[in-house]
């Protein structure tokens, strides 16, 4: 697989987060892991002034695009093998695909989810709430943001 871009387009209006890959599954994976891996931005990380990486603001989200593929044999994207979950990691339980009480959504292998807030309300998500996980190693899920 070529080596991703990674785009710091906070301000949007879109933000493709990349192809977030569930290595071990059981093991759920931040959707923003390959744009800030420390979490730095996350609404409930503290932060110092000056730390590397940090934006003015945590950014929030009106939708969250999932795609259930994984990187393809030789280019593009194929279908996963096995479903994809998306999670929220609590400070209870697993917060993996064994979790119930976590589990936002099950995606079948190929299948699309726009997790979406009310479109003229003012609701917004943070995008560091939310994980994936997945039946199989290698099994991942392309994640695009929308920023209102």
């Amino acid at each position: 697989m070529a080596t991703q871009s990674v785009m710091q387009d906070e301000y949007g209006p879109d933000w493709p987060l990349g192809l977030i890959v569930v290595t071990s599954p059981g093991t759920p994976v931040s959707i923003m892991s390959l744009v800030d891996s420390a979490s730095v931005n996350a609404p409930n990380t503290a932060t110092t002034a000056g730390t590397a990486g940090e934006y003015e603001y945590s950014p929030s989200v009106q939708q969250i695009f999932f795609q259930a593929v994984k990187a393809g044999a030789s280019h593009g994207v194929q279908n996963n093998t096995g479903n994809i979950y998306i999670v929220r990691k609590g400070v209870q339980g697993a917060g993996n695909r064994d979790d119930y009480g976590a589990m936002i959504f099950t995606l079948a292998p190929g299948a699309n989810l726009f997790l979406s807030s009310a479109p003229l309300e003012r609701n917004k998500f943070s995008p560091y709430r939310y994980y994936i996980d997945a039946d199989n190693a290698n099994d991942a899920a392309l994640v695009t943001l929308l920023i209102a």
